[in-house]
């Protein structure tokens, strides 16, 4: 007896891409060099370039214009990933785009150390490096999926698993470390080693470019996201009633040989370019968070610098206070996965996935009362003890295992695969314009003496405790109202 089979069977294999050891490495010396540079970049710029002779008087616009630098260049380095994506995916294809990236990455760190006493030679490491991160960044986790194929495509959740552990721990390490070169030996040397860091992860990935799977570029798409939308957008006056403004895009034609005319756009993709926008109605809420979050890497720093961070008879370095978001995350990410969310479900209190966006909002906001509460004792001359900021912390990475997972689940499962990918480069970009908001505030500030004024202290923080209130109050009636659709499986 035999039987014959129209499909070959696809035989399971228990072997790693060969590539793999290449990949995490390039990305634990990455992160590495990347969170290194960061933790001491404030405290940095501040003491070097706008108070070098830390006269009081002038402490308060320095970290102000310190934090403003350092918000802009996040801004960069997070709008980049789209710029690298449209490289690799159109025209140079990934391997390319990550190397030669990585390059303009080695050289901006080469910056940072050889000009410490150079506010220009230094602005333009900054450059070099928020170029060269935020473009080799939608890459590189690509590029790990890449070497997978229907024979091991199983073992990619255990290979993503070891890249993000590659990340939490080059990112560990070098927070708890460059702090401590930076206070006892020296800045050049501080900004110097996660430079070699940055140069030993673009060897790395050098050496495996014979491992890898190199997908080739698939030249400039004219239906993605952009070229529908603008052509929509140009073209409002064709808008027929009742119809939804990207519809116009459906019936766009496009006249080939012998007078032919075919559609410019494929429906299926004009329609999956809607469920973008309907997702982008919950991603408008995003920049805020993202602004207020990445103030504990910056804003933090400095006023961690006046508390008492002597715990548990250990002197903790102001820069390293960032490290409590990473051991926090490790902790709670499980246990709302794994214990919270399914408690929940059971007691028929089922949070969806926009009810736990909205608590996220919410405890970010109130992470923000405890550090205005702190400031409101330092404005008081007091000292406070760094636990409090501890507190902060929890509060702030609760909001974020709440917010950043599933900010990126609702994104993938309520975008169809053909838009899964521009996804991804927009929720990047969300981080970019929270940064330019706080980056702009803080030019305001610098510019305003009124503003300046109000702002000044504690009410800087009661100030971002107020717009994440207001933002809340806007997203529940929003989301109330969002009518959503689930795409899972092949739906396109």
């Amino acid at each position: 007896m035999s039987s014959t089979s129209t499909e070959s069977e696809v035989i399971k294999s228990d072997k790693y891409p060969a590539a793999i050891p290449y990949i995490i490495g390039n990305e634990a010396a990455e992160r590495f060099s990347f969170y290194g540079m960061k933790s001491i970049l404030v405290t940095f710029l501040a003491a070097q370039f706008f108070n070098p002779s830390h006269n009081p008087l002038f402490q308060t616009l320095a970290e102000l214009k310190a934090s403003e630098q350092v918000h802009f260049f996040v801004a960069l380095a997070y709008t980049m990933p789209m710029v690298g994506a449209i490289m690799a995916d159109w025209f140079f294809g990934k391997f390319r785009v990550i190397l030669y990236v990585s390059i303009i990455y080695c050289i901006g760190h080469g910056f940072l150390a050889l000009f410490d006493e150079s506010i220009s030679g230094f602005t333009w490491g900054l450059i070099l490096i928020g170029v060269g991160a935020g473009g080799i960044k939608s890459c590189v986790s690509a590029n790990v999926g890449d070497q997978f194929d229907k024979s091991n495509e199983h073992l990619m959740s255990k290979v993503y698993g070891w890249f993000y552990f590659a990340i939490n721990a080059g990112a560990f390490v070098s927070i708890y470390l460059i702090p401590k070169l930076y206070h006892e030996v020296s800045a050049s040397v501080a900004f110097g080693l996660p430079g070699i860091l940055m140069a030993i992860a673009t060897l790395i990935f050098w050496l495996g470019r014979r491992k890898y799977v190199n997908k080739k570029p698939s030249g400039v798409n004219r239906t993605n996201f952009v070229f529908v939308s603008f052509y929509s957008l140009i073209n409002l006056s064709k808008k027929k009633k009742g119809e939804h403004w990207l519809d116009i895009a459906k019936n766009a034609r496009i006249e080939e040989k012998d007078n032919v005319e075919k559609l410019r756009f494929d429906s299926t993709r004009v329609e999956g370019i809607k469920a973008v926008y309907r997702v982008l109605s919950v991603f408008l809420f995003i920049p805020i968070f993202w602004g207020m979050w990445d103030m504990n890497q910056i804003e933090w720093i400095q006023q961690s610098q006046k508390m008492d961070l002597n715990l548990l008879g250990i002197e903790i370095l102001p820069e390293q206070m960032a490290n409590a978001n990473s051991i926090f995350l490790l902790l709670f990410l499980p246990t709302l996965t794994y214990f919270i969310y399914p408690f929940l479900d059971k007691l028929g209190f089922k949070p969806t996935l926009l009810k736990r966006f909205g608590y996220g909002l919410f405890i970010t906001a109130l992470s923000f009362v405890v550090i205005a509460l702190i400031q409101n004792n330092i404005d008081g001359g007091g000292r406070p003890s760094g636990w409090w900021q501890i507190l902060a912390y929890a509060l702030l990475s609760f909001g974020e295992a709440m917010v950043s997972p599933t900010g990126l689940e609702y994104a993938y499962t309520r975008s169809p695969i053909s838009m899964k990918s521009t996804m991804t480069a927009i929720w990047l970009l969300m981080v970019a314009i929270g940064n330019i908001f706080a980056g702009y505030i803080n030019s305001l500030m610098l510019s305003n003496k009124g503003l300046a004024e109000l702002l000044k202290g504690a009410n800087y923080y009661w100030f971002y405790v107020i717009l994440m209130l207001v933002n809340v109050f806007f997203f529940i009636l929003v989301s109330r109202k969002l009518q959503e659709r689930v795409y899972v499986g092949d739906e396109v």
